[in-house]
């Protein structure tokens, strides 16, 4: 157990490598209760939310989820999230718990009179079961079928006859559920998946090296509020044909390109490169500005060698540029490689 956000989080349980091999080959279940959510409803929430958010939101249909970035004034990233269509006026928002407190601060100052904000996070338990085995385990256990849903779906569905949300959106790669319920379930449904049901439990050790092998952005390390998400994105989950708080910083970046951009690298051995590890250019003298700083790294266990995110100068982030990764004095040689790192998931299977 570490604290994160306030909370006691598990980092792992058995191990990180078993929780991660469980997780590609059967699943797991995480335990997710930091993450806040937000109710906004009224009929001035879709366009506040069009406001307020980079993807777009009237196109988004009831019973589906997009991703996408919350933005300060000047364009940097203040979270990125998934906004839910519950209904025509109303939407449940996905927060990461590091910037829940600060996120409710923005979006309430930003809201119209008639948008009704309520903070859902306490009331609010979060299970994760992940992995390609997922749904034919949870419906063994629950003894009923699941609803088909496609990938960034969701439904309202009775569990131990609570109401709870079952979407499909996932953070690890894999075919996955995340289920919403209210907080006094949240243990009894713990233990019917995983001390009745025999799911083994995977820890925030297991999430990060899943996250960083398909490639997703983490809050603080590839995403920040010093930059517009255009050098991670690359345009990607932003929606330029309305009008959005940090636009003009990001249609700028756009336009003219960032002197960085955000990369994967697969480094040559199983050391890892860590936060902060400076990346120059092959052969470079230490003297030398460095070319880029890793954002994230870890040994990659579904690929046997250790791989990073890193931004780097955008003139060096071609596919096959042979890089070298300073890790605590010693140079590790790295290459550009296209994301995903792993690219055998099964979240979008059908």
């Amino acid at each position: 157990m570490a604290p994160f956000a306030g909370w006691d989080m598990p980092i792992q349980y058995e191990g990180i490598l078993a929780e991660h091999t469980e997780t590609r080959t059967a699943c797991t279940a995480f335990d997710i209760c930091h993450m806040g959510e937000f109710e906004l409803k009224g009929p001035s929430a879709e366009a506040d939310l069009e406001r307020l958010l980079t993807q777009s939101i009237s196109s988004l249909d009831v019973g589906r989820c997009r991703y996408g970035y919350l933005l300060n004034d000047a364009g940097g990233v203040l979270d990125d999230l998934t906004c839910y269509r519950m209904d025509d006026d109303r939407f449940m928002l996905v927060v990461n718990a590091a910037t829940c407190e600060r996120d409710s601060g923005w979006i309430r100052q930003h809201l119209s009179d008639d948008t009704m904000f309520t903070d859902l996070s306490s009331a609010m338990g979060k299970i994760d079961i992940q992995g390609p085995t997922s749904r034919r385990k949870m419906e063994a256990i629950l003894g009923a079928p699941l609803p088909d849903l496609k990938y960034f779906a969701f439904a309202e569905v009775q569990i131990m006859g609570d109401s709870c949300i079952l979407s499909r959106t996932g953070y690890t790669g894999e075919w996955g559920y995340e289920i919403y319920c209210p907080w006094y379930a949240t243990e009894e449904l713990w233990n019917m998946f995983v001390k009745e049901g025999g799911i083994k439990p995977a820890g925030l050790g297991a999430r990060d090296t899943l996250r960083l092998e398909v490639g997703y952005p983490l809050y603080g390390h590839e995403l920040t509020e010093e930059a517009t998400p255009v050098a991670a994105s690359r345009g990607m989950f932003i929606n330029m044909d309305k009008d959005f708080i940090g636009e003009k910083a990001v249609e700028k970046d756009l336009a003219e390109g960032t002197v960085q951009v955000m990369v994967g690298l697969k480094l040559d051995s199983k050391r890892a490169a860590r936060t902060g590890d400076s990346v120059f250019t092959l052969g470079a003298a230490v003297s030398e500005r460095p070319s880029g700083v890793v954002t994230s790294g870890s040994f990659a266990p579904s690929l046997g060698v250790a791989v990073a995110m890193a931004y780097i100068d955008e003139s060096l982030a071609s596919a096959g540029t042979q890089l070298e990764i300073d890790v605590r004095g010693n140079r590790l040689t790295a290459a550009v490689v296209d994301l995903p790192f792993y690219k055998d998931g099964t979240a979008r299977k059908r």
